[in-house]
């Protein structure tokens, strides 16, 4: 489940009673959330029976049965099977199997991993069957290649209502406790398609405040804070690149028995810490309690050291003062840049806002406007930027590559066709930021952008580690 409530830590408690108080879905709205499950699967998709049944939902199709057996399987999803059910109840009425060669090819439907080419035995029985019974061939055809569809990934009507049942709770946690709800997404790292910049992004759009890693306030989950008109989000110090977990718990251990600390050197006596995770705190701008800039922190922890005497502390302590004055300025392009190769994010500003100006003068779309029809719309030529938040080539996509791009702004939804992939490899696969040339495709609310080219894009300031989720 997307909000498991084993993985909430201090949100158990509260997101479980919140499931108890789901209000029930009504019977009809909950089959259409089941069949809005089951169509985004590989097997409706392959099997080429997405478009057919929206396109009848929406009145642009009529509903026609070939036969009254049809009608009787198929009347729940306007004749498009949807569900490995189906095909096999439409296997034995429009084909005359036997409900044993109805469960075989059930088997061969679920044994596409092993075999994917088990589901070709039953091509002459069920087209046989068909054509004997007086369906046309090409009727027959349509069918097989519909189970054939099912073979890429049979997707059982149960399997359905559990999806759907678990996004309806996922939902109504996220409009009713969105703090809650991204905390235990972000606890739950890594997982699913989003990373936590993007559920940060996603909470602060739905008006919750986040606020960042600071050694005074945060766990090492992250935590749900006093604030109006809603509790805030304290990003946790799982967050922070390379920070031990046991290391977190005994700072806010040391936090929940002495209070806030004024000073690091009294928060590295009293937790027991290695200077190495003081470092890293350091690094991650976590001393802001202690009226500590990222740059001081971290010139104040350079001279620790594991097993220092207490008679060398007052020297120390006066050392590290002393250069307090001297440091320079940090540049708003570096603090950001140092947010991300740090903790993956920055409640600061986005690395692409830093370089607007220019991409603008480009000719560069923002990634919001492609939610606005009159500024893009379908067919027109664009070009958007941003930094690469995922890649995706699902095996069922005949080499199609989905790419998702962030700016200061949004996300924008990109489709890139093999030879555009092939012909711009280094770019798609390897770079973290990417200015992108296509048409824009619309279907309803959802909106795409299809590649014709790419370039790499190089931000301001300095380099960005921004990690990509690809699944290849």
């Amino acid at each position: 489940m997307i909000c498991n409530a084993d993985t909430v830590g201090v949100f158990q408690i509260e997101s479980r009673a919140q499931m108890s108080m789901l209000p029930r879905l009504r019977p009809r709205c909950y089959y259409d959330l089941v069949i809005e499950v089951a169509i985004v699967r590989p097997g409706p998709i392959q099997g080429k029976m997405v478009h057919p049944y929206l396109r009848r939902r929406t009145g642009q199709e009529p509903v026609r049965y070939a036969s009254p057996e049809i009608e009787r399987v198929l009347g729940r999803t306007l004749g498009v099977p949807l569900f490995q059910e189906q095909a096999m109840a439409r296997a034995i009425g429009a084909a005359g199997v036997t409900p044993g060669e109805a469960d075989q090819l059930r088997r061969a439907m679920a044994a596409w991993k092993r075999s994917g080419r088990a589901i070709l035995a039953f091509e002459r029985k069920l087209i046989d069957g068909m054509l004997q019974r007086g369906y046309s061939r090409e009727f027959a055809a349509q069918v097989f290649q519909q189970v054939s569809g099912f073979s890429g990934y049979g997707f059982p009507e149960s399997h359905a209502a559990s999806f759907a049942l678990l996004v309806y709770a996922s939902s109504w946690l996220k409009r009713h406790h969105p703090a809650a709800f991204a905390a235990a997404l972000i606890n739950s790292q890594p997982m699913g398609f989003y990373q936590p910049a993007q559920i940060v992004r996603d909470a602060q759009a739905h008006s919750v405040e986040v606020r960042p890693v600071d050694v005074n306030a945060s766990r090492w989950d992250c935590t749900l804070e006093p604030a109006t008109p809603g509790p805030a989000l304290r990003l946790g110090m799982r967050l922070v690149s390379g920070m031990p977990e046991a290391e977190a718990h005994r700072i806010a251990e040391a936090v929940a028995a002495h209070g806030p600390f004024i000073s690091i050197d009294s928060l590295w006596r009293a937790s027991g810490v290695r200077a190495a995770t003081l470092r890293r705190l350091a690094a991650a701008d976590a001393f802001a309690s202690m009226n500590l800039t990222r740059q001081r922190a971290v010139w104040s922890v350079q001279s620790l050291k594991d097993g220092d005497a207490p008679l060398f502390d007052t020297i120390a302590r006066s050392e590290r003062s002393a250069a307090r004055s001297a440091l320079p300025a940090v540049s708003p392009e570096s603090e950001v840049s140092s947010d991300y190769n740090t903790v993956g994010l920055s409640l600061r500003s986005h690395p692409i806002a830093f370089v607007r100006e220019s991409l603008s003068a480009r000719g560069i779309t923002p990634n919001a406007d492609l939610a606005d029809e009159s500024r893009c719309p379908a067919g027109r030529r664009i070009t958007v930027a941003g930094l690469v938040l995922l890649r995706q080539r699902p095996s069922t996509a005949s080499g199609i590559v989905f790419m998702t791009i962030e700016d200061e702004t949004g996300t924008a939804n990109l489709i890139i066709r093999p030879k555009v992939y092939e012909r711009y490899r280094r770019v798609a696969r390897h770079c973290r930021t990417v200015t992108c040339t296509g048409t824009v495709e619309r279907a309803g609310q959802v909106v795409h952008v299809l590649v014709k080219s790419m370039q790499r894009l190089e931000p301001a300031g300095r380099s960005f580690t921004v990690k990509s989720r690809d699944f290849h």
